[in-house]
């Protein structure tokens, strides 16, 4: 993983990442703008990344970097899902030679589901297609803001 001190004001496009065992939600984000946007959600097989797919959005995208958030409790210590989150972002590494931003996502797919359920009114069915990558929106979106100086 990348030490994020060191890569301040690297312009570009960065795709960020909200994992979970069944689906990863992904957003995109440009240093120019700041701004991140939900991109899609990518059905998880088998419990395991659907490298097919996310080889095909790093090739589209060229991104400079990739962001993933990494859940953790309240105190800061890891949930259950944590080292396979972390194991995600080795494979990101590994796989396509960029450097792999961690963000703190804690509440960042409850934020998501209150954003849609509250805010937009979204259904329930609707709601799980899209609350991942809204959840990378704001994780990215909080890299982006934290990270690059405009």
């Amino acid at each position: 993983m990348v030490d994020n001190r060191q890569y301040r004001n690297i312009e570009g496009t960065y795709l960020g990442f909200d994992f979970g065992y069944k689906k990863i939600g992904v957003a995109v984000g440009e240093t120019i703008t700041v701004t991140a946007s939900p991109l899609q959600t990518i059905r998880s097989i088998n419990q395991s990344p659907d490298w097919q797919i996310l080889s095909r959005l790093i090739k589209e995208w060229k991104p400079t970097g990739l962001v993933v958030g990494i859940s953790r409790k309240m105190d800061g210590t890891d949930n259950p899902v944590t080292p396979r989150i972390i194991k995600f972002c080795n494979q990101l590494e590994g796989r396509y030679q960029l450097p792999v931003f961690k963000q703190d996502e804690t509440l960042s797919t409850f934020e998501a589901k209150q954003m849609l359920f509250d805010d937009v009114n979204v259904t329930a069915t609707k709601l799980w297609e899209v609350q991942d990558q809204l959840a990378a929106q704001l994780i990215l979106q909080s890299w982006l803001n934290d990270h690059i100086k405009g």
